[in-house]
């Protein structure tokens, strides 16, 4: 079992990350009297501190903060731990004015630590009595820590502060915006220069900038925050990647179904997702009908649908397992703050199935869904990837999970051996299971560098017997089947997100929109482009004719902006030919070719996936 990220080493680093986000904290401080903080935890490559400041700053202000945070840490300052009661902590803070540590000491108090963020929880830190702080020099904060013991431990030429952004306090739109201040921490300056290079690089490949610019999606305030269009070229990817999974599927066994788009309160309450999800679902909708109210929620989730499919009939032994997919689409409430392009949305179209099978098929069932997200990788050319085992924790039973730890367990123990047994690497993380069974999350990075969470392979041994369902084994007995639930090409949303910065929107010839655009160069050869245009799509290509009045340089230096990967470029030797100039992306001109002979060889491309 691989320890990669998550290893001593990593850790060590979180915690510099989080000593760096106290710094920061302290250095604004001492430059803005009357500041208030709300949360600084630690992310990917650094730490955020929400902030309300008692003017407002701007990204030009961040140089004099970082300069002051470098001084501190060069002071050698320790980092004090003491502990205090919550009652008293509260009193401490309110002298202080820091309202938004006081909102969330007075939560802890009265609703406990399992109604507060992960993040909230690293701001306050400690249990319901008592509660950690942490000082260092002059400034003291609430925090659950670890941090350093000393600032010299941190390397202040790691220290970046990134940018700022608007940050409503605790996610929700009906509080305070707050100023978020990003920061970068790397234990070297080369390690951190490469990482700002990378950052160069993403921001020219970021999706929503190459998916305004290509056409792709759009958002309107008429229809709502999260809620993305799909364009033309947006509406081809998701057509090309359908056919690509229903491809896959249909060739390891899967149906296909359909389901509706909303559905009763009795069946999420029955299968549990109402008392785990309530918050993430849109409002019930409650209406009268056959003279009683009936109160239905957008779907924010296929399985309990395909529970119903599966019990529609009595099953035998013989039928399992049954894989059941769906694209289907699927609604959930993200808190405004948390929405980002197609990664965050609230409308969703999910690359879902559920395999119902029996306790001896569910080894290589698992394992099935492993090898496709393997083979998948192998055709976007996903390079790196890390599986992350997640599993329950004993103090969230009857909370956070299904409460049968003895289940818990045992299915544990079956994916950890059918991973182990066929040689893939994993990665084995506490406390992040689905609330109904353990389940492999698959990490990937984009072409340069970039981490995603991708793709989802869950156990489910509690809901299938909520909803009674059974299957006769070859004694005549009843069992309840396991259920596996899968999503290896994740949402349309998250995954053309994701392949728009792995490609920088240069997608290979079998996913790209517009496979070939035709260039007469000039308007007395457009019907000869217009005859080329019938036969190739003929030939099921992807094509498009610019028949403007613009020159041949501008046609050209606009298929490039457009990332078409063929231009076929026509005049009056090509007319008389027969033939048309090819013209690839990345790769310029190819000389002339017979349209049959180009139609041929991109066919060919397309069908070996590039």
């Amino acid at each position: 079992m691989s320890k990669d990220k998550y290893s001593q080493k990593s850790e060590h680093l979180d915690i510099l990350r989080h000593s760096c986000a106290h710094i920061t904290a302290a250095a604004i401080n001492e430059l803005y009297p009357g500041a208030r903080f709300g949360v600084g935890p630690v992310v990917e490559n650094g730490f955020y501190y929400d902030i309300s400041f008692p003017k407002p700053i701007s990204d030009s202000d961040l140089a004099e903060i970082e300069k002051k945070a470098k001084h501190l840490i060069r002071q050698n300052l320790d980092f004090t731990r003491s502990e205090m009661s919550i009652v008293k902590a509260i009193n401490y803070f309110q002298k202080k004015k820091e309202k938004f540590k006081v909102e969330l000491l007075r939560d802890l108090k009265k609703k406990g630590t399992t109604k507060i963020s992960d993040e909230e929880k690293e701001a306050v830190g400690g249990s319901v009595k008592n509660v950690s702080l942490y000082t260092s020099g002059d400034f003291t904060d609430l925090c659950r820590g670890p941090h350093v013991k000393n600032t010299k431990e941190i390397n202040p030429d790691g220290l970046k502060l990134q940018k700022l952004a608007g940050a409503y306090w605790r996610g929700s739109e009906k509080n305070p915006m707050l100023t978020r201040i990003y920061g970068l921490y790397f234990p070297t300056r080369a390690e951190l220069e490469e990482h700002l290079k990378m950052l160069e690089e993403a921001a020219k490949r970021d999706h929503r900038k190459l998916g305004k610019e290509l056409k792709i999606f759009t958002f309107s305030d008429m229809v709502g925050q999260g809620l993305p269009l799909w364009l033309p070229n947006g509406t081809a990817l998701i057509d090309r990647l359908e056919d690509l999974a229903k491809n896959m599927e249909e060739k390891a066994g899967y149906l296909r179904v359909k389901t509706p788009h909303i559905a009763k309160e009795i069946m999420y309450k029955t299968s549990g997702h109402l008392p785990y999800y309530a918050d993430s679902m849109f409002p019930p909708m409650t209406i009268e009908e056959d003279g009683r109210k009936e109160t239905y929620y957008l779907k924010a989730m296929n399985c309990p649908h395909h529970h119903q499919i599966f019990g529609a009939e009595k099953r035998s032994y013989r039928d399992l397992p049954l894989r059941l997919a769906e694209y289907g689409t699927c609604y959930r409430y993200e808190k405004s703050g948390e929405l980002f392009g197609l990664m965050r949305v609230r409308s969703m179209q999910m690359n879902d199935a559920h395999i119902y099978c029996t306790e001896e098929q569910f080894a290589e069932e698992f394992l099935g869904v492993i090898k496709m997200y393997l083979d998948y990788f192998k055709i976007f050319g996903i390079k790196k990837y890390v599986m992350r085992f997640s599993t329950h924790s004993k103090e969230g039973l009857g909370k956070k999970y299904i409460d049968n730890e003895k289940l818990w367990k045992k299915t544990e123990t079956m994916v950890r051996s059918a991973m182990t047994k066929a040689k893939i690497s994993f990665v084995e993380v506490a406390d992040e299971a689905a609330f109904y069974g353990p389940k492999i999350d698959v990490q990937v990075w984009s072409a340069i560098g970039r981490e995603f969470t991708l793709a989802t392979n869950q156990v489910d041994f509690a809901v299938p017997e909520r909803f009674g369902l059974v299957y006769t084994d070859k004694d005549g007995r009843e069992k309840t089947p396991i259920c596996i639930h899968r999503a290896p090409l994740s949402t349309h949303e998250r995954m053309i997100g994701f392949l728009l910065e792995h490609y920088a929107g240069a997608f290979p010839i079998w996913l790209a929109p517009t496979q070939v655009k035709i260039l007469p160069v000039g308007e007395k050869f457009v019907s000869y482009g217009r005859k080329i245009l019938t036969e190739l799509k003929e030939a099921s290509l992807r094509v498009e004719i610019d028949d403007s009045n613009e020159s041949l340089g501008k046609k050209i230096r606009l298929a490039e902006t457009e990332k078409i990967p063929y231009m076929l470029i026509v005049g009056e030797k090509e007319k008389k030919d027969g033939t048309v100039a090819v013209r690839e992306r990345g790769k310029g001109d190819l000389g002339g070719m017979k349209i049959t002979k180009f139609a041929e060889k991109v066919v060919a491309e397309v069908a070996s996936k590039g």
